[in-house]
């Protein structure tokens, strides 16, 4: 089950491998170049993939921070410790598919 959060996969694998393996068993220029298509589309999801991992990294570390400032703030003894957190989460803006990266 996906859910709008999770990016579903833009490449079917077992299609992959079955022309992966018609091309390993049957070896003809057909089952070669069908298989060999399916080089650009892997790359494609390839880098969907990393943007996606990237973004989801930077939103940690600024959350981190964030946690981490408020944990010092709070330490400290500040008013508002939670100011912090509060800005990073109204800067936040919730994941929605990218045009760019697929669906």
């Amino acid at each position: 089950m996906t859910t709008p959060y999770v990016p579903r996969p833009t490449v079917d694998p077992e299609a992959i491998t079955a022309h992966l393996h018609a091309a390993q068993t049957r070896l003809t220029p057909t089952h070669i170049w069908t298989a060999i298509a399916d080089i650009p589309v892997l790359l494609a999801e390839l880098d969907r993939l990393a943007s996606l991992l990237s973004r989801a990294r930077w939103d940690f570390a600024d959350l981190l921070a964030a946690t981490r400032a408020t944990l010092d703030a709070d330490k400290d003894g500040e008013a508002d410790p939670l100011a912090y957190l509060r800005d990073q989460v109204a800067e936040h803006k919730p994941w929605a598919p990218d045009a760019s990266l697929g669906r």
